[in-house]
């Protein structure tokens, strides 16, 4: 049997909510609206291929995202630079809650995550689009 580990990740999940501000689906539909949001989705790439993904979301895989938020990575991604909100997601809500604590804490300023990930935004009815598998 495994080794049990000093602080599991429903501990460190449930740490990040305490620091992160988490908004509904509902809310991120009507933030949408209003174009001053950056959905980042930092679910698996055949997630996004399977189940689909928020129209105009943009991918940022859970292990390239202190690469691609650094200014001072060779990885930086520019959408990271612009003067938006930031709203975290992945399919339920565990990676979206670490990756916005995570994002927090390296300076990136206002961000959030979605609560219920992309099953909770299906379960809303909120618009879906199917991304065709890479060759």
């Amino acid at each position: 049997m495994p080794k049990a580990m000093k602080i599991g990740y429903d501990a460190l999940i449930e740490a990040a909510r305490r620091e992160i501000t988490e908004l509904e689906p509902e809310q991120v539909m009507a933030a949408m609206d209003g174009g001053g949001i950056v959905i980042i989705d930092v679910r698996d790439i055949r997630e996004i291929e399977r189940e689909g993904r928020i129209p105009g979301s943009f991918h940022c895989p859970r292990g390239m995202l202190e690469f691609w938020i650094d200014p001072g990575s060779p990885y930086f991604k520019p959408v990271f630079g612009e003067q938006k909100r930031f709203v975290f997601h992945c399919a339920l809500d565990w990676r979206s809650a670490l990756s916005t604590q995570t994002a927090q804490r390296m300076g990136l300023e206002n961000v959030a995550h979605m609560k219920g990930g992309f099953k909770a935004w299906r379960d809303a009815d909120g618009p879906v689009e199917m991304v065709a598998a890479e060759a």
